[in-house]
């Protein structure tokens, strides 16, 4: 019974040693259009993803705009011409992320690629981007829905990583971030009473000047607001019609802003998923 014991506990300690062990490095397929930095155990690693999401730049309605700005950017980042990192922030739902992968589908062909990078491992970001330096083609990192804590770690990794580090980033490489808040750090009324007057102008205190220079790092902005009735009927329409559902059926209208009013939301988000429910209901009643 002790030799049975001591062969179980042997067992699971070499099944918590196998992992904080390496991986097997095996070599990258860099034929993929998107990758995702994944970790195992202490050591990450770049994991293609087999199949991007399909969203198409035409899909995005209502944000011209940002469409512009983006694009041209990204144009100039592939032509390997000075571009910016970006950042996208507003309201919930309208499109700040859908908008970065359908530049993957517009752009893969002209050596785009995109990397999905989650907040907790934005501490890795050095290590990320240690084999892209000599690679041919254009990498995007893609932060989703950042927002940190004053005292989390990874945002000073961003920082770094942005403009700060006294390594050189790879000139093949830009952050786009998206995030519902400006300056991705909470931000308290009390650090508005530390800020001061000085010859007639006012400067920020401490804590509003640290959370500011994050987001200063991004070269470009762009900002996302809530849809009107007029937009988000407009979003349900084109959804609608890519789902092959019929437009001219039913009151769709009426059924949308009745969705809509129930989730305290006009987003494209909320667009979508109406679309989904009307499409579904009518294939399913024809079967």
């Amino acid at each position: 019974m002790e030799a049975e014991s001591l062969f179980s506990r042997a067992e699971q300690l070499l099944g918590r040693l196998e992992r904080l062990l390496p991986r097997e490095s095996l070599p990258l397929d860099w034929g993929r259009l998107a990758y995702r930095w994944r970790r195992d155990g202490r050591l990450g690693y770049l994991q293609p993803l087999a199949r991007p999401h399909d969203l198409r730049l035409e899909d995005l309605l209502c944000m011209e705009r940002q469409k512009s700005e983006i694009v041209r950017n990204t144009r100039q980042f592939l032509a390997r011409c000075p571009a910016n990192n970006v950042l996208l922030w507003g309201s919930r739902g309208t499109g700040k992320s859908s908008l970065i992968k359908a530049l993957l589908n517009q752009y893969a062909e002209e050596g785009l690629r995109l990397i999905e990078v989650e907040k907790e491992h934005l501490v890795d970001l050095p290590e990320i981007v240690e084999p892209l330096y000599e690679r041919p083609e254009r990498f995007i990192l893609f932060c989703d829905d950042l927002s940190f804590e004053a005292d989390d770690p990874s945002y000073k990794s961003l920082k770094a990583m942005l403009d700060g580090s006294l390594a050189a980033p790879p000139d093949n490489v830009l952050i786009y971030a998206t995030s519902n808040r400006r300056h991705l750090l909470p931000e308290y009324l009390r650090e508005n009473e530390a800020a001061r007057m000085s010859d007639g102008e006012i400067h920020q205190g401490e804590g509003v000047e640290e959370k500011i220079s994050l987001s200063e790092r991004f070269g470009l902005w762009l900002s996302f607001h809530p849809f009107n009735q007029e937009q988000y009927l407009a979003i349900v329409a084109h959804w609608l019609g890519r789902l092959g559902a019929e437009v001219g059926a039913g009151d769709w209208r009426q059924a949308a802003l009745r969705w809509a009013l129930e989730r305290g939301s006009r987003s494209g988000r909320v667009a979508g998923q109406f679309a989904r429910d009307w499409a579904g209901r009518q294939m399913i009643d024809s079967i």
